[in-house]
């Protein structure tokens, strides 16, 4: 009887035959050996689990069948976790372990058909034990189809499994029929499916093993009743006072969100125009606390929102402050949740606007580094968002907003990468989408400050093709809409833009040489800065805004010969930028450029005051200075630097030093790249660049080409 219970090769001769042949053996006997392609590992993990846990129904457990003495459990089953290249070889370890594998359960698909790997798993099997208990479980495909014409790729059966094997284990013409257990999606169920695999394992019936398992079932559940009327006896005082206190705390915690809510609703929309950071950083720090004392992962969808809400404001408080580190962190932070959201409700418009949002500054925090190709890829993302927004609700204008916003912003990124004419037309064609939508409802504020951004925008891109009027005139019809929002409203916001909006428009005057115009704008920029900066000193934007007016300026101011007031400029403007220095350690890339425009402006300065020895140190600070700056953006960083080289050197030549003047000329045509679209103002900057280095013939070429164009700012002086 002990002889019949045992399969083929499970002798003690095939064991120490399998040890001479160099083989691990193995102490531990496997009930199963689990063969499967990789790609197919999330069933195989489920199976895997289900067979080493599954008990075996007491009455069916000791029973002799053909298959030996059924077992109380299928444990352990082998499985290789590890994977081999198509030309490996099976490990000495995958063979003793099928050798005392009394069953191999083949895991089929299509993939797995093609799988060598399997497919040698299954040979090694038969080879040691042709008439061995091969079961198949069908994940996918069909078996044998490669027998039919024109299905070959839905085969999923591997050849070795497909064909017997003979007592000296080679594979012979004759086909196999392996038990198989159907768990395609259209099959038995894939309960029914592994129940019909553990039967052609025991060696019984399937009816039978069914059978056992429903009576051990509802044996359980009338178990489980038993004891829930019992339970019930002594919950059910209970259950009423835990009632109360339920719907008790539920109206607390709607009273405390409904607070949460106003918090980050009406609160903040009030305290945003007046720019107080101290106020809005506590309504965001306040929600945080709330939601800080709750597992997160068990928020409820508007708790979820509301804490993501708090996240993006305080991010943005982060950002204002100049703490970019910080509030890269929180926005990255708030887009977990937002992106949560998102998976919980894919086609909910306001959830993806709300991730949207948080995807946005994260760019805009690239961008301001520097890095525009994660900008690029972030900008790229809001725009699938804001058009997936319009699909889902065409008819909302909020939505058909924020695709406007994600095409400016996209374009403003390909801007940065000096992709000119590909923004203008961005620029161009959003713009005329937000004056179409405008004109349903021309007293829509948000409208009309989205013409402002627009038109902004398209004025920088007609100044970098060299077409001055349009962009003037932009520029012009900017600063008419902003003027009318900020009187409407007093949001400092509208003042924020404007000093930008003055200030560019100053230097557009510049390019065609009517420098009244632009100090007049330029001025205009710095009273608006002035009124500014007492209502929040630590505004980091403002700062910036107002040392860039204060500092274009001055340049003017000393080319215009106004050394008094351009001297008062440049000590406002310097001492902005140290502060913001000495203030953060991660400096932007606008503030690192500036701070040495500050020493080639204070150098000037010196050499207009004859002090020749201070020139040239300040110069040579300068210098010391841009050499050092690694913003991100190669070509930008190598026109700047090649720009104040330039500056340097005059500086030296005028100090009387003209191998130092030389010196700095040739190194800032060796970094001037090659190559890259440049701006008018870039031009000229090249040709001067060339002349001084002895170039003439190229410099009149690209000052010729800037003259045509209308270019003449008083800086330039090529021949």
């Amino acid at each position: 009887m002990a002889k019949l219970a045992q399969l083929p090769g499970f002798e003690r001769a095939s064991e120490e035959q399998t040890h001479a042949r160099g083989m691990p053996r193995l102490r531990t006997r496997y009930y199963a050996f689990l063969s499967y392609s990789h790609r197919d590992k999330e069933l195989a993990d489920w199976l895997h689990r289900e067979l080493e846990r599954f008990r075996v129904p007491s009455a069916l457990a000791g029973k002799l069948t053909a298959n030996g003495v059924v077992p109380h459990r299928l444990a352990p089953i082998f499985r290789d976790e590890q994977d081999l290249s198509a030309g490996g070889e099976l490990a000495g370890e995958i063979k003793a372990a099928l050798a005392a594998s009394q069953f191999l359960v083949v895991l089929c698909s299509p993939t797995a058909a093609k799988s060598r790997w399997t497919n040698t798993e299954i040979e090694s099997f038969k080879r040691t034990r042709p008439e061995g208990c091969v079961l198949a479980a069908v994940a996918a495909g069909e078996p044998f189809a490669s027998d039919i014409a024109g299905r070959e790729d839905e085969e999923c059966f591997p050849p070795a499994l497909r064909y017997k094997y003979d007592r000296r284990g080679k594979q012979t013409t004759k086909r196999a029929e392996p038990l198989a257990a159907d768990f395609r999606s259209g099959g038995e169920g894939q309960r029914l499916a592994f129940l019909k695999l553990v039967a052609g394992m025991l060696g019984v019936g399937l009816d039978e093993l069914v059978q056992r398992e429903q009576t051990r079932r509802q044996r359980r559940l009338a178990w489980l009743a038993a004891g829930a009327l019992a339970g019930m006896a002594v919950t059910s005082t209970l259950a009423v006072t835990a009632l109360q206190a339920r719907n008790e705390a539920r109206e607390q915690r709607r009273d405390a969100e409904g607070l949460v809510a106003f918090m980050l609703g009406d609160l903040k929309d009030k305290l945003e125009p007046i720019g107080r950071l101290d106020a809005l950083d506590g309504v965001g720090s306040r929600v945080l606390a709330y939601y800080s004392k709750q597992n997160t992962g068990e928020l409820s969808d508007d708790a979820l929102t509301q804490r993501s809400g708090a996240l993006s404001l305080m991010a943005q408080v982060a950002n204002l402050r100049g703490d970019i580190d910080g509030s890269l962190r929180l926005y990255r932070e708030a887009t977990v949740g937002t992106a949560e959201a998102v998976r919980r409700k894919p086609d909910d418009p306001q959830r993806l606007y709300n991730h949207a949002q948080n995807i946005f500054y994260v760019g805009e925090i690239a961008q301001q580094r520097g890095n525009l190709h994660a900008a690029e890829a972030s900008m790229r993302e809001y725009k699938r968002l804001a058009t997936r927004m319009v699909e889902l609700g065409p008819d909302n204008m909020k939505w058909r907003m924020e695709e406007q916003y994600a095409d400016f912003d996209l374009g403003v990124v390909l801007f940065g990468q000096r992709q000119f004419a590909e923004a203008a037309r961005q620029f161009d064609a959003a713009s005329k989408t937000i004056e179409a939508i405008s004109t349903a409802d021309p007293a829509n504020r948000e409208y009309r400050e989205s013409i402002g951004e627009s038109l902004a925008w398209l004025s920088d891109s007609r100044d970098a093709q060299g077409r001055f009027d349009q962009a003037i005139a932009a520029r012009q019809s900017e600063i008419a809409t902003l003027d009318h929002l900020f009187a409407e409203t007093r949001d400092n916001n509208y003042r924020q833009k404007l000093i930008h909006a003055n200030r560019r428009l100053g230097i557009l005057y510049a390019e065609q040489g009517r420098v009244e115009l632009a100090l007049q704008e330029l001025r205009t920029a710095v009273a608006l800065s002035d009124q500014l900066l007492p209502i929040e000193p630590t505004n980091t934007r403002w700062l910036e805004y107002a040392f860039n007016a204060h500092l274009d300026l001055a340049k003017y101011l000393l080319l215009t010969g106004s050394k008094s007031e351009a001297s008062e400029q440049i000590q406002t403007g310097c001492a902005m930028v140290a502060t913001l220095v000495r203030r953060h350690s991660a400096l932007l890339p606008g503030w690192r450029w500036r701070s040495v425009l500050c020493s080639i402006l204070q150098a000037r300065l010196a050499l207009s005051n004859n002090d020749k020895a201070g020139a040239i140190r300040l110069a040579q600070q300068a210098l010391a200075a841009a050499r050092s700056i690694r913003t991100g953006d190669a070509a930008n960083d190598a026109i700047m630097l090649a720009t104040y080289f330039r500056s340097a050197g005059d500086v030296m030549q005028k100090a009387g030093d003209a191998a130092a003047a030389n010196a700095a000329w040739t190194s800032g045509l060796a970094a001037f790249p090659s190559g890259v679209a440049e701006t008018p103002l870039e031009k000229s900057e090249h040709a001067m660049i060339l002349q001084r280095t002895g170039r003439r013939a190229e410099a009149q070429a690209i000052a010729a080409q800037l003259s045509s164009a209308g270019f003449r700012d008083p800086e330039f002086s090529p021949v």
